[in-house]
């Protein structure tokens, strides 16, 4: 299996390269700035200097040929303000999933945001954030409607860097709480292995169940 990460030097991505590389997977992760491809290759992933803000699905694609998965793990971040919110969040993952129908790429994992609160009145939450949530919505929404890409989208709770526990709560609804990137990583290793969720939207949070069963028990449902 080859899988392509967007977002490649994120905390979320540089453990999911490190998992899928101690497994043998051949993976390699989008960066835009090149002095990050030390990181990548530390993590066992080869690196591709692609900026999503500034290419075509058409040269994406690309990169793409040959891939089994792709995973969209960018974000803007904090602080990053609402026009990139829009252009990573929003525009990027959507045009990585052109790029990934042209390229012939069967899978696509989107890591999102959690709850129906994407949906909620804008006046909800501070400007800025909620250009976030609508960028994150749209995402899905665009996402879902590529038919020739077999789609499973993450929402994760409030992430944070504390060490991964292995145990998850995991469902199409889990409700609110924390968990570290490092379970986020492990579910989504979990994931590219599960094809029974291939069109599911998914909630993951810190919770008693080892990712595998959690998982494979959610698959079965």
């Amino acid at each position: 299996m080859r899988v392509v990460i967007a977002g490649g030097h994120g905390k979320i991505a540089l453990i999911l390269e490190k998992l899928l590389s101690e497994r043998g997977r051949s993976v390699a992760g989008f960066i835009r700035n090149p002095a990050q491809a030390v990181d990548l290759a530390e993590a066992g992933a080869e690196a591709l200097v692609v900026d999503l803000e500034k290419t075509t699905a058409k040269d994406v694609a690309k990169h793409l040929r040959g891939a089994d998965a792709v995973v969209f793990a960018a974000g803007a971040g904090p602080g990053s303000g609402a026009a990139r919110k829009e252009s990573v969040d929003r525009d990027a993952a959507v045009l990585l999933a052109h790029a990934a129908e042209a390229a012939g790429v069967g899978r696509y994992l989107l890591v999102s945001a959690m709850g129906d609160h994407l949906r909620a009145d804008p006046s909800t939450f501070d400007e800025e954030f909620g250009i976030y949530m609508r960028a994150k919505a749209a995402a899905e929404d665009a996402i879902r409607a590529r038919t020739a890409l077999r789609t499973t989208i993450i929402r994760p709770g409030l992430l944070n860097n504390e060490p991964g526990t292995g145990r998850v709560d995991l469902a199409e609804r889990t409700g609110t709480g924390p968990i570290p990137r490092a379970d986020v990583a492990a579910v989504l290793l979990a994931l590219l292995d599960e094809p029974r969720l291939d069109g599911r939207t998914v909630e993951v949070i810190g919770g008693g169940t080892p990712v595998p069963d959690a998982v494979a028990a959610l698959a079965s449902h």
